[in-house]
């Protein structure tokens, strides 16, 4: 298994970088990535290049064992680039052209950039394509990280140009975009408008379609470099690119995944601390990319901050949630960054050794690591997540809901964080996928909001229900068409059918108001319950032999179905009218999943998080104690603890940010 950091010897002396380089193979750390931010130094003028420092680090890595990932530079364009062309710089929405200064100030789809990326990432590629010490390339860094859409004129012409291809005719356009209203008919494809402030609120068909465009031009512009290095290195050199995680969603993140050779993302929990789902949840997402094991490319090492630091990380904390990323799907970590840099924006963001690179505290922690991944990486790394329950994720929904949300503090992020971790809670395999995946996979399907469908969308969850599934679909979904446009038919829209379901009316609530919703205890068996669901009411109505399983209990709408179920061919669909938080739908969660027939962990104690990874027939089970106090887990039977290599009995003691890897087999039997 890859263990290692991303080291940046260009900010320190060379006579440094055998320290480091021992330093590191005494903490196990097998790989560094290095070159991301260094165009300035391996371009100092247009087509003049320098490689030597680069090649003596890996030289001076390599002999101590330590293998690189190289990052193409063109996330820091440098300034000589910038002042020659400056038409390279992105155009913000209010119409402002970015300076230098930062870093990613580029427009993805300006030609004179394409070239000049092109043409550093060739350059870089015929040096280190035959370095036995490079494994990996890193295309930039964090796409779409500062700018991520771009409001120049070559954008205005090329979305243009786009929605051409796209629509083909000015008739389809119009007819897509409802352009009737306000008089927004265009006669030539020049008058289409770029959504900037000036214009105050654009079409939300318009706009859609910008959301898309400019993704698409991320995703032709990582195509780019992936051709220019495909073209030059070996098959063995594989390419990646470092996303941002769930939280991040300006670019479809299925659509630049499926060209990589796997998924790599950077993690900083320290953000998040208060939440080990949240963390648990980007994870999965970044796994479900490309349904395979990631790498964790910047992984916490530190406090981290540019103007203001965060908290430090508690003693534990850095092994706790690196192996968690490992519990969710990972086969390397690598920590950002080795030395805390001690100039510049980034004075503030911490590695694994402070500015003054002396081993102290974090060192020994990610020591540990390393020494304990040495003896058992190998059986952990390419295993994955059993298959059990999908979440559905949908980029367009996102971008959809970001525009109109129809309700006031109507989250997305939040609509399906609180179903994962109601399943998290209850220690349930989850996969993020879009809506056209393979759903038969699986024996449990949420779409906690699938606002905008399409026909083939609609068909896939069909038949996936019609073979046997169970899908729960959640409120205010099959709302919008492909284009944006609201359904001309009673909502669900496209659902409608397979939920056996009508949406009668509907009321926008908000999130800071609360409905009262109560469950028909005979046909759910979970006896006496009102629920609290808040953000939006959809009042049903059932079809045929659909069955109300919970009522709202408040307001005009007191008495009227919230919550349904229906037979659909040989499987179920549900569809419920209301949104709540995980605390107030677990009840309803667990009796989905034992429904299915899936098997919660009981007994979880509050702050433990489990997680699964099976290979080749044996399941390894991840026990994870993110809090202060040590807490006793009761297991289902006796299991082998790999890390400590000793036998448990019925429950096992994990102490304050301690953990256990567990195998129902010897150690022996799984190498």
């Amino acid at each position: 298994m890859y263990y290692g950091a991303d080291y940046y010897p260009e900010h320190w002396p060379q006579e440094r970088w055998e320290t480091d380089a021992r330093l590191m193979r005494e903490a196990h750390i097998n790989l560094v990535r290095m070159g991301e931010f260094a165009w300035s130094l391996f371009e100092p003028q247009q087509e003049h290049y320098d490689w030597d420092w680069l090649k003596r680090a890996i030289d001076i890595l390599a002999a101590h064992g330590i293998s690189t990932v190289l990052g193409t530079p063109t996330a820091t364009p440098p300034a000589w680039l910038c002042q020659a062309y400056p038409g390279i710089m992105a155009v913000e929405r209010n119409s402002q052209r970015v300076t230098f200064g930062e870093r990613r100030q580029y427009c993805p789809t300006n030609a004179s950039y394409r070239a000049l990326s092109r043409g550093i990432v060739t350059a870089m590629a015929e040096q280190f394509a035959g370095n036995p010490h490079v494994v990996a390339w890193q295309l930039d860094n964090e796409f779409g990280g500062h700018h991520p859409r771009c409001y120049c004129p070559e954008c205005q012409c090329a979305f243009q140009d786009w929605l051409l291809q796209r629509y083909g005719t000015l008739a389809a356009l119009r007819e897509a975009w409802g352009t009737h209203f306000w008089s927004h008919d265009y006669t030539n494809w020049a008058q289409i408008p770029l959504p900037v402030d000036s214009n105050g609120v654009s079409n939300p068909c318009l706009e859609l379609d910008f959301y898309r465009f400019a993704s698409e031009q991320w995703v032709a512009y990582q195509q780019l470099q992936i051709e220019a290095l495909r073209r030059v290195i070996p098959a063995h050199q594989r390419i990646t690119h470092n996303l941002m995680g769930f939280n991040f969603q300006e670019i479809d993140y299925f659509d630049l995944a499926r060209e990589l050779d796997f998924v790599s993302w950077d993690n900083y929990p320290i953000f998040q601390t208060g939440d080990p789902a949240y963390i648990a949840l980007n994870h999965t997402a970044m796994r479900g990319l490309k349904d395979m094991p990631f790498w964790v490319m910047e992984e916490q090492s530190g406090p981290s901050g540019w103007q203001v630091m965060s908290r430090q990380p508690r003693p534990g904390q850095i092994r706790l949630w690196a192996y968690q990323a490992i519990a969710h799907g990972a086969d390397a970590i690598v920590y950002f960054r080795w030395r805390t840099c001690r100039f510049n924006t980034e004075e503030y963001w911490h590695g694994i050794l402070e500015h003054h690179g002396q081993p102290r505290r974090r060192y020994y922690e990610v020591q540990q690591m390393g020494q304990e991944l040495a003896r058992v990486g190998e059986k952990l790394e390419g295993a994955m997540p059993p298959k059990a329950a999908a979440i559905i994720m949908s980029y367009d929904d996102i971008r959809t809901l970001r525009l109109q949300p129809g309700a006031r503090g109507l989250a997305y992020n939040d609509i399906i964080s609180s179903y994962f971790r109601a399943l998290h809670q209850l220690g349930i395999p989850v996969d993020i996928v879009p809506p056209n995946a393979d759903l038969s996979l699986y024996k449990l399907v949420v779409a906690p909001i699938l606002h905008l469908v399409t026909q083939e969308w609609a068909d896939n969850l069909s038949n996936y229900v019609n073979q046997g599934g169970t899908l729960w679909v959640g409120a205010r979904s099959g709302v919008k068409d492909t284009s944006n446009r609201v359904v001309d038919s009673p909502l669900p829209g496209l659902l409608a059918e397979l939920c056996g379901v009508e949406v009668e009316e509907y009321d926008a609530i908000g999130r800071a108001s609360t409905c009262e919703v109560e469950l028909d205890k005979a046909l759910l068996g979970l006896g006496e319950l009102r629920l609290a669901g808040h953000t939006w009411c959809d009042i049903l109505q059932p079809r045929g032999d659909t069955e109300t399983l919970a009522y709202y209990a408040s307001d005009y709408y007191t008495g009227k179905p919230a919550l349904t179920r229906t037979r659909y061919g040989l499987g179920t669909a549900f569809y419920c009218g209301f949104m709540t938080d995980t605390g107030t739908m677990l009840p309803l969660v667990r009796y989905l999943v034992e429904s299915t027939g899936l098997e919660p962990w009981s007994g979880l104690p509050e702050g433990v998080e489990v997680a699964r990874r099976a290979k080749e027939g044996i399941e390894l089970t991840y026990l994870l104690n993110h809090t202060t106090e040590p807490q006793s887990v009761a297991l289902p039977g006796a299991m082998f603890e790999l890390l400590t290599q000793t036998n448990t009995s019925s429950s096992i003691e994990l102490g304050p940010y301690g953990l256990a890897i567990l195998s129902p087999v010897a150690i022996d039997k799984l190498s």
